[in-house]
């Protein structure tokens, strides 16, 4: 997969915006705050409808108006594609590929196979059991739409489930034949949530020879990691432990069993590397999950994805660099920097190169 040309308007401090990009490396660099991350950004907003700030439609449009537009022009397996898409303050974003509008998500969700890794997933071993579960789903719904449409239906039935233990709460005194309903949304629940937990399941089980490979040429082979996935609960025990966690559910309106509280955890020589390792083999871990990543995708859609890299490099020491450079040779990929001084060093082939002040991107 190849990403061709970038159009932005309105998006964050780009009013207009039009790139082309080349297929093998493309760097931006300048300093701090002038807007290269953004450009990273829309791309990955564009192949999965969301931002990897988390940041909501209307924190990305451009201050003072009230729509934006991403045009992503990409190539596929010799099949031209342009992702539009339309962002607004107060509506639903709208999307149309090849000119034909989508209804649902999952029908873009895999047009496009991105890796995107910023200096944050370097943190993502010791920050919180959501970051962990959120670098699994987005892997996944990029992957699998049935996964997609599972994960999307059982937060539904969780949203639905805590909006009636809420309203339960609230008309204790009064009528209480809406507790009989709590019954029709744990069957589903339960229903998507196996399949969830399954899927989840065989992801970490894939992709634990691949981080291993990897993390043992950037640890010299001295170490081995190992990722357990650890659900809130298994299959067998979900409807016994759903239905006695009901009277702790109804007093705090939320539900507490279920795989929106699964969690992974990375197993360094069998010690526990978010409570016991050093900040450097925790990076070393962060890095070898990331280019993980990569082989899954050529692996599952025997294509090689585009890669996002948002100012790693300087959080690296020299040898993390350089394996990483070095196992990026025949993909697309995107830098952004702060200057090229390590680029020369290295002696590392630059095919595009970028420079972006304030909102202005020039090709050098």
């Amino acid at each position: 997969m190849v990403i061709q040309k970038i159009e932005l308007e309105n998006y964050r401090n780009y009013e207009k915006l039009e790139l082309d990009i080349d297929s093998d490396t493309n760097i931006f660099h300048g300093e701090n705050a002038q807007g290269k991350t953004n450009i990273l950004e829309s791309i990955y907003v564009a192949c999965t409808t969301k931002s990897h700030k988390r940041s909501k439609d209307k924190e990305i449009i451009q201050f003072g108006k009230d729509e934006a537009h991403i045009r992503l022009y990409l190539q596929k397996k010799g099949i031209n594609y342009k992702i539009d898409m339309h962002l607004r303050k107060n509506k639903r974003k709208a999307v149309a590929i090849n000119g034909i509008p989508i209804k649902k998500a999952s029908e873009l969700l895999g047009i496009a196979n991105i890796v995107f890794f910023s200096p944050e997933d370097l943190n993502i071993i010791k920050n919180g059991p959501s970051e962990r579960r959120r670098f699994v789903d987005m892997e996944l719904c990029q992957l699998d739409r049935v996964y997609l449409s599972d994960l999307t239906s059982y937060n539904k039935c969780l949203e639905e489930r805590n909006k009636l233990l809420k309203d339960i709460s609230i008309n204790r005194s009064g009528d209480n034949s809406i507790l009989d309903t709590l019954d029709i949304w744990d069957i589903q629940l339960i229903s998507f949530g196996k399949k969830v937990i399954e899927a989840r399941k065989k992801f970490i089980n894939a992709l634990n020879p691949i981080i291993d490979g990897i993390h043992g040429s950037l640890s010299g082979n001295k170490e081995k990691i190992e990722l357990r996935y650890e659900p809130d609960v298994e299959c067998d025990d979900f409807e016994a432990k759903l239905k006695s966690s009901r009277n702790t559910d109804l007093r705090y309106c939320t539900t507490s069993v279920g795989p929106h509280r699964d969690d992974i955890n990375f197993i360094l020589n069998t010690t526990d590397l978010r409570k016991f390792g050093s900040q450097g083999q925790q990076r070393t871990a962060s890095l070898a999950l990331k280019l993980s990543e990569i082989e899954l995708v050529r692996t599952a859609v025997n294509d090689e994805p585009v890669l996002l890299l948002d100012d790693v490099l300087s959080e690296l020491d020299s040898s993390r660099q350089h394996y990483l450079l070095n196992s990026i040779g025949g993909i697309q990929t995107l830098i952004t920097c702060t200057g090229l001084d390590e680029f020369v060093k290295m002696r590392f082939k630059i095919d595009k190169v970028f420079n972006v002040v304030n909102g202005s991107v020039m090709e050098e």
